[in-house]
């Protein structure tokens, strides 16, 4: 084949450290906002960024020549710091370590995007962490609940 073509689409999760509720409704837009565009800076397409006030969930192309740890990375750190200097009440804010990067395909692109904009209203029924360990389940990931969510 002469050409090299992909669409690699992840619905990516992560949260505050201790999922600490930093991320009130009233910075949420302007915090994704903040991610769409470091994802943009490093050649990412923010297809849609959602936020509660603990945890973060994005679809997120990332092209052949960045993995999933570095495109984290840049959205993780670069928004660490400016939301320290520029949301009030959060010079103490950190992400959580890691991540849950989730593949997904062209033809579930729209019911993932569907989840993501309806955050508030799986969140009247289920939790952060309900919510995380039924996509870990979804996707067959293993893990050790001891290292889930420190």
């Amino acid at each position: 084949m002469a050409n090299t073509f992909t669409c690699l689409r992840y619905h990516v999760v992560f949260s505050t450290k201790h999922r600490e509720p930093w991320l009130r409704a009233s910075v949420q837009e302007r915090v994704c906002a903040y991610l769409g565009g470091i994802a943009r800076e490093h050649e990412l397409t923010p297809l849609l960024v959602g936020s509660m006030d603990d945890h973060i969930h994005m679809l997120l192309g990332i092209p052949t020549t960045v993995t999933v740890s570095e495109a984290l990375k840049y959205v993780k750190g670069g928004s660490s710091a400016w939301i320290k200097e520029n949301v009030p009440g959060c010079r103490g804010f950190a992400w959580q370590d890691g991540y849950g990067a989730f593949t997904v395909s062209k033809s579930s692109e729209s019911s993932v995007k569907e989840y993501i904009a309806h955050q508030h209203e799986h969140h009247r029924v289920r939790t952060f962490q309900e919510e995380y360990r039924a996509l870990l389940a979804r996707h067959g990931i293993k893990y050790d609940e001891r290292f889930l969510w420190d």
